[in-house]
């Protein structure tokens, strides 16, 4: 589902009576297209995040913590500048329509008392926040001129236009007669027709009027109509998360035409931050990502690449035995070859039935010339037999790393993404873009904790340099160590001597759930003591060898991974 009018509706109502009259105390700009307001009201702070994210736009309370940039942009520190210490005083969205005005008043650098307002307007690639003093514009987070649209400017400075206008229905505040008079039964689209002359509606809300109409006759829309946003009107919201082998969505109204898997929430803003945190940190991701990715991707399909070819030069290798054949045949029939030959037929002293080899020969070349040749070939294709199975198993590293690290590309946080382009860096494969004289420090890798059941602390590398912090540095010789058996991924620590098989499997589901194979069933984890864990001398970050492990198998679940994160 769409992040609609209806859901714009619950989230504004649930805003209202948790952040109006609350004041402001902290704002920051995680990412170029977010910002987090902090509220403290009803003595407690309150943490909302607004997203004009082209894919993603949303806004509601959030529970998650987000990395800050070292220097705010400009767009928080002119909402710092004027809105830190203001009071909520409303908080309004225009009909069913997508656009919220949050209302604010504070005091200005001479004490006067000043009220301004966010514009927070939800129109998909669209979508922008933008700050007003007086209807005329202080600052947006996104601009735009002239150039990109005739309609209107914004632009610091430029007086504030609203979107184009619809003309559309309120449609809860419509009736049977109306409803009737709008509606052409005859036409056959009814889902067009009702979007077109209603606001605030998705499609997903009006296949649900459908069903429960059943497309009988023009008597039973209007009564599936008003049934279906009856809850809306009264502000009696049902959030739930639902997936099937079609899709995964979400909605805030009781929804009969879709089948498959449901998640009852316990409220709008818990059902929106547990869909689209996931979603929205991994297009953060693609994005900050894209180009090492790329590198790794290309890093892997070139050693694939090298590895074909070595087995062929190793294939070669194995025609060693024939060149020295070739030679000792040469030399026993020496009489035999006349200048300028260019092939020999001899009996094959080597083959039992006794029959006739034919020897190719360089004509302008000696008998004995031709002889020390395949000589030659012989000795250099022996000797080149050790150097490829050498190779080869350099190579094998190289394609087992690189797959290791696209395994956890696909799991990265946009803050782990800087430690595996450290890691490339440091291991020679890219160059420092920065080139700074003054090289930082390295920091401390911030390994993922989560809780047992049991109140035990298991931590959870999501990168090499994570999992090699994690395993030699943050535990201890009787700490139990886990990792998916011959399967990419990150090494889980459970950060005690004594615990139960609860904690045992709730931390095996975590080494499971962040692999290769969190999409399979029946997962087979490795756990063994630390004690028991090395990291060969040379070897690359993150990479160990184990043994006394024993092996237990379990299914990656999900919710069990959300309900352990500390």
């Amino acid at each position: 589902m769409s992040f609609d009018g209806i859901v714009t509706r619950a989230v504004t109502h649930d805003l209202k009576q948790t952040l109006v009259s609350g004041r402001i105390t902290k704002i920051h700009q995680p990412h170029p297209s977010d910002i987090v307001i902090t509220v403290r009201a009803h003595g407690k702070n309150h943490s909302l995040f607004i997203s004009v994210n082209p894919s993603f736009a949303r806004f509601h309370l959030t529970n998650i913590k987000f990395d800050n940039p070292s220097e705010p942009p400009l767009f928080c520190m002119v909402l710092r500048k004027h809105l830190e210490g203001s009071i909520v005083e409303a908080i309004e969205q225009d009909g069913l329509e997508r656009v919220i005005t949050f209302s604010f008043k504070g005091r200005n650098e001479l004490g006067d008392v000043s009220y301004k307002k966010l514009k927070l307007e939800l129109m998909g690639r669209h979508s922008n926040l933008i700050f007003l003093d007086n209807e005329m514009i202080l600052e947006s987070i996104k601009h735009i001129p002239p150039s990109l649209s005739q309609y209107r400017t914004v632009l610091p400075g430029q007086m504030y236009v609203s979107p184009p206008h619809m003309d559309k229905l309120h449609p809860l505040q419509t009736d049977r007669d109306e409803l009737l008079r709008a509606i052409d039964f005859n036409s056959g689209k009814l889902l067009k027709q009702i979007q077109q002359v209603y606001s605030g509606l998705s499609p997903q809300v009006i296949e649900e009027i459908l069903h429960r109409a059943k497309f009988a006759n023009s008597d039973t829309l209007p009564q599936a109509f008003l049934e279906t946003l009856e809850p809306v009107k009264q502000h009696d919201y049902s959030p739930f998360i639902y997936r099937n082998a079609k899709k995964e969505g979400f909605s805030v109204i009781p929804l009969t035409h879709i089948e498959g898997e449901r998640t009852e929430l316990a409220s709008v803003h818990e059902m929106l931050d547990r869909f689209y945190h996931d979603k929205s940190e991994r297009d953060r991701v693609k994005q900050r990502a894209h180009d090492l990715e790329r590198f790794i991707r290309n890093e892997y399909q070139k050693n694939k690449k090298k590895r074909k070819k070595l087995e062929s030069t190793l294939q070669d290798a194995d025609k060693a035995k024939e060149q020295q054949k070739f030679g000792e045949l040469l030399t026993a029939n020496m009489h035999l070859i006349k200048p300028g030959m260019k092939s020999i037929t001899v009996v094959d002293y080597y083959d039992e039935d006794q029959n006739e080899i034919t020897i190719p020969l360089v004509s302008h070349k000696s008998a004995s010339d031709n002889a020390q040749q395949f000589f030659r070939k012989y000795t250099k294709l022996k000797n080149s037999v050790n150097y490829v199975n050498e190779q080869l198993r350099v190579n094998d590293e190289e394609i087992a790393y690189f797959e290791n690290l696209l395994e956890q590309m696909s799991i990265a946080s946009t803050r782990d993404i800087e430690d595996i382009r450290e890691e490339l860096i440091a291991g020679g494969y890219m160059r420092d873009r920065k080139q700074q004289k003054k090289k930082k420090k390295p920091s401390k890798p911030s390994v993922e904790r989560y809780v047992s059941s049991e109140g035990i602390d298991l931590y959870v590398g999501k990168n090499n340099k994570q999992n090699e912090y994690l395993t030699t540095k943050l535990s201890r010789q009787d700490d139990t160590w886990l990792h998916t058996k011959d399967i990419p991924g990150s090494h889980v620590l459970i950060r005690s001597t004594s615990f139960g098989e609860e904690t045992l499997m709730e931390a095996a589901n975590l080494a499971a759930y962040f692999s290769k194979s969190r999409m399979s069933g029946n997962v087979p984890v490795d756990y063994t003591l630390i004690r028991h864990v090395k990291k060969p001398s040379g070897a690359k970050p993150g990479y160990v060898t184990y043994d006394k492990q024993t092996t237990v198998y379990v299914t990656p679940d999900e919710d069990v991974v959300r309900k352990l994160k500390a």
